[in-house]
């Protein structure tokens, strides 16, 4: 009788997220919202896309990116 080893398809969904491509062309509030219900403890911060900010990296911040109507432009990240 054969037995089955544990699979790995549980543990690439089990990662920490820490980029959201998928919302790309959203609104910045349904980006934030998507954000916010798989990244609960996240600052996120909306800024335009060719804002100056700053470099450091900070786990616990996720940038949205906007273009001027306020569609999300890039995939916004953990940092």
């Amino acid at each position: 009788m054969a037995t089955s080893g544990p699979t790995t398809g549980g543990a690439a969904a089990a990662a920490p997220k820490d980029s959201w491509p998928e919302v790309v062309g959203l609104s910045s509030e349904e980006a934030k919202k998507k954000i916010k219900e798989e990244k609960p403890e996240a600052d996120v911060h909306v800024v335009p896309a060719d804002a100056f900010v700053t470099m450091d990296y900070n786990t616990g911040r996720v940038r949205v990116f906007v273009d001027s109507n306020d569609k999300v432009a890039r995939a916004p990240k953990i940092g």
